[in-house]
């Protein structure tokens, strides 16, 4: 027999309650979990206020271990964690989500997701999934861009031709980050792993003519506001969705891995520029969530990528929804 604890039982009530669900949200718990397969369906639908949520998967990264990927904590450290949260030790298990936001008849995708592969070549499912959830990648009319990393940005442009895929959507990005990855001499700068990404950046955003920059934290889309979220790179943001008395964050990279980073905030990516403001952006985000009693979703959470935090010590714990 499964266990629930008590605390996944109110967070399940509490989540079916703000989403308007007839039942609690099954949760993945320890003794549920022991991978992460493909979902059997791709798409995810749940609302907040009047806003439709789509969740769309795009795959999974299967990321072996590596000491480096975690500055402040070892191979066997990653691993206990994981087994912690219920997750396979064998390999670091990084989905990819991309979420479309129904505003009225108006869509507002958030990213783009990896391009059919140009990313991972496990991460190929969002075309397919987004047919399947009755979303014509036509009427998308609004991109919110989090960030300038592959798994982000690379679905905005055709493999080999890096033509764009969404010719007449509007992308919202951050003035910071865009501009941090267009400055003159940027590529030079770059570690050699990421030159390719800038090059790539640099010989085709700025000959787009449908990017809005912005600054500040703006509301990019109706009951949408950008929240900044800097450290995974100059410019991140995450999302905050807001509809009656209902809130949605789009965290997108701030917690990336949360069976690692719920209960050990304080390590450090090294896929994030500025790990010390990283850390600092983790916490006030997630705080801010608790404290609001509001769910939370990201970029590679569990699929459909949304949950909850709770205050646990000097971390906390993540409670993600299952579809």
């Amino acid at each position: 027999m499964t266990h629930v604890s008590r605390r996944d039982a109110l967070v399940a009530g509490s989540l079916a309650a703000a989403f308007g669900l007839v039942k609690p949200l099954h949760l993945v718990t320890s003794a549920q979990a022991q991978t992460i397969p493909d979902p059997a369906v791709g798409f995810h639908r749940y609302k907040v206020g009047s806003i439709e949520v789509t969740a769309l998967y795009d795959g999974i990264w299967e990321k072996p271990h590596d000491p480096a990927f975690i500055k402040n904590a070892s191979v066997n450290e990653t691993k206990e964690a994981l087994a912690k949260s219920g997750q396979t030790t064998a390999f670091v298990p990084i989905p990819l989500t991309v979420v479309v936001l129904k505003i009225g008849d108006r869509y507002v995708m958030v990213d783009s997701g990896s391009g059919a592969g140009q990313w991972q070549p496990t991460a190929t499912k969002l075309a397919s999934n987004m047919a399947a959830a009755g979303i014509d990648p036509a009427k998308i009319s609004t991109i919110l861009i989090s960030h300038f990393h592959p798994d982000h940005i690379f679905g905005l442009m055709h493999r080999g031709t890096n033509a764009p895929v969404f010719p007449q959507a509007e992308i919202v990005v951050t003035a910071t980050e865009y501009k941090w990855w267009t400055e003159p001499g940027r590529v030079e700068k770059l570690p050699d792993a990421r030159k390719p990404l800038g090059q790539r950046i640099n010989a085709v955003f700025p000959g787009w003519k449908n990017f809005k920059l912005v600054d500040g934290e703006p509301e990019v889309a109706p009951g949408v506001r950008l929240v900044k979220a800097p450290g995974h790179t100059p410019g991140h943001a995450a999302f905050h969705v807001s509809s009656g008395n209902e809130q949605l964050m789009i965290s997108n990279d701030v917690a990336y891995v949360p069976a690692l980073l719920a209960p050990h905030p304080d390590w450090q990516g090294s896929y994030d520029q500025d790990s010390v403001t990283a850390v600092e952006t983790r916490h006030k985000l997630i705080d801010r969530v608790i404290a609001e009693k509001m769910a939370i979703c990201g970029a590679h959470f569990p699929f459909p990528g949304m949950g909850v935090f709770a205050k646990d010590g000097a971390g906390y714990t993540f409670a993600p929804a299952k579809a």
